[in-house]
């Protein structure tokens, strides 16, 4: 009773605060736009999104390091006016990005891809699978290289390849004995490295999109064998499976997993509720045919968006798609097509169909959240000129060091993409930049440099805990996202260093075909090292 009575005593109070400001929203909202912050376009710019990540990495806790940054973000901005922040946090804050037509498109994407698989699995296709996958897959590399193989060839978008590749390889790199951290870093380095390096991609589309003055999807070709660290992410990923090596804490997860913990930290079911029946005599066409039906309605729905249906060609259509839209489009069409398909096979009742929602909508509660915040974050580094700061610092350095800048735009990328939780921003601040350095001066330099903007920009955006595709990531695999952040940020940061020693051999040399083999042979040596340090180590325990 007394706990009931502290409920409501919080819950009037918290209510009544927020009556009492609602006066102060409307008028703030009439003299927002003239205001600049005294820290606008400065260092303090980029120390929220920094503040945020530090505490997530050291306290392990996303949702309340994410919100401190986003006070540390709000308060910067108003000048540590309680008002003025209260106001920025949530009405340009969490109201803003929730109110974005791309953002929802991208919730409503969300939401049905969780009913999909809620569907799936209660339709018995994804059982139905893991007991077809453990007859022909029989060790633990053949179930990490199938799940690389599957990324690999869903090359459209890299929020499609996260939840999709997650919901049909969680059956079988559990059987297999696969961390859930492990599942979640092939997925997410079989995103956006592929998504970059794909010329029909939704990636593709918007780098081409950013190439001012220039024929840009000519450039994204061009600019193909320069991209470092895609390539080398690729090849790295590959060979620690071939190679059986692990290093930093990813060993302590294989090896917890080898032992039958999955999770390393007992989350499996922490907080929900028991899963739903199974449907016994499902089959692998009631996973393959909800998939396959997935893939074509999200390529229809963008070309859609793109324009292919008036006129324009495929590779245009792409070139000028929606995804948000185009995948929510898509998503839905598919839905509608696979519950359909199992009420004429009598797989599920529509009653239980109708019920995958809700138990898709939970599944992803925790995504959503993150997303919201990191949203919000973003939205406040944007108000205090983040994207500005580091282009003012770009333009100053593009006279000297011509030979090492694609180096050191792949730096500024990383860091920028780090902090921002944001690829595709971080496209749009630094290409036009490096187009109109060396497009009258040195051509071929700038295809490396826009290549080093794009290959710095997918780094970062791998390393952020608070970028969406490291976000979707864990939610595909169903991983503790911290979990996933922390053993993937040291296979990230060795591929990042052998990039940028890669990009200095490519300022000197302007040719992949020296540049890029030195990357492998030095990405196969350090992998031998590290492997042979696990030897040493284990020989000496």
């Amino acid at each position: 009773m007394k706990r009931q009575k502290k409920r409501l005593f919080y819950g009037t109070g918290i209510w009544m605060l927020c009556m009492a400001l609602m006066p102060l929203t409307v008028l703030a909202a009439d003299g927002a736009a003239e205001y600049t912050p005294a820290m606008y376009a400065t260092f303090w710019a980029l120390v929220p999104p920094i503040v945020a990540i530090v505490l997530a990495l050291i306290t392990k806790e996303v949702y309340s390091s994410l919100f401190i940054g986003i006070l540390v973000g709000g308060l910067f901005y108003s000048g540590f006016s309680f008002e003025t922040t209260l106001i920025h946090i949530f009405n340009d804050g969490f109201v803003a990005v929730l109110s974005d037509s791309y953002n929802v498109g991208i919730l409503i994407f969300l939401v049905i891809l969780g009913a999909m698989v809620s569907l799936m699995n209660r339709a018995g296709g994804s059982a139905a699978f893991g007991r077809f996958a453990k007859q022909k897959i029989k060790s633990r590399a053949g179930a990490q290289l199938a799940t690389v193989a599957l990324g690999v060839l869903i090359f459209i978008d890299d929020y499609f390849n996260c939840l999709t590749v997650g919901s049909v390889m969680k059956p079988v790199t559990d059987e297999h004995k696969v961390s859930r951290a492990k599942l979640a870093y092939l997925i997410d380095a079989t995103a956006a490295p592929v998504c970059i390096i794909a010329p029909i991609s939704s990636w593709a589309a918007a780098v081409s999109g950013f190439v001012e003055g220039e024929d840009g999807f000519s450039i994204f070709i061009r600019a193909i064998p320069y991209n470092f660290y895609a390539i080398l992410t690729i090849v790295m990923m590959i060979s620690l499976v071939l190679m059986n090596v692990d290093f930093g804490p990813m060993k302590t997860h294989e090896a917890n997993a080898l032992k039958g913990d999955l999770f390393s930290m007992g989350e499996k079911n922490k907080g929900q509720d028991a899963p739903p029946a199974v449907n016994p005599k499902g089959t692998i066409a009631d996973l393959l045919i909800p998939i396959v039906t997935l893939i074509i309605c999200c390529v229809i729905g963008m070309i859609y968006t793109g324009g292919f249906f008036e006129g324009a060609g495929f590779v245009a259509a792409f070139s000028n798609s929606d995804a948000s839209v185009g995948l929510a489009l898509g998503s839905i069409c598919a839905i509608i097509i696979t519950i359909i398909i199992y009420l004429i096979r009598r797989v599920l009742s529509f009653t239980e169909c109708m019920e995958c929602f809700p138990d898709g909508f939970k599944a992803m509660v925790p995504a959503i959240l993150i997303l919201t915040f990191a949203w919000t974050l973003k939205a406040m580094t944007d108000s205090l000129g983040a994207a500005e700061f580091v282009a003012e610092a770009m333009k100053q350095s593009a006279g000297s060091l011509m030979n090492f800048l694609p180096a050191i735009i792949f730096l500024v990328g990383c860091f920028l993409a780090f902090s921002t939780g944001t690829s595709w921003g971080t496209f749009g601040i630094l290409i036009p930049i490096v187009v109109a350095v060396f497009a009258d001066s040195n051509p071929q330099l700038m295809i490396i440099s826009i290549s080093a903007c794009m290959a710095g920009a997918v780094c970062g955006d791998h390393c952020s805990p608070i970028s969406d595709t490291t976000i979707m990531a864990s939610a595909g695999a169903q991983c503790n996202h911290v979990n996933h952040v922390s053993t993937q940020l040291p296979y990230a940061i060795l591929a990042a260093g052998i990039s940028f020693v890669t990009y200095i051999i490519a300022g000197f040399s302007q040719s992949a075909l020296i540049s890029l083999p030195t990357g492998i042979i030095l990405m196969l040596l350090a992998l031998y090292v590290i492997r042979r340090m696990n030897k040493t180590n284990r020989a000496k325990n």
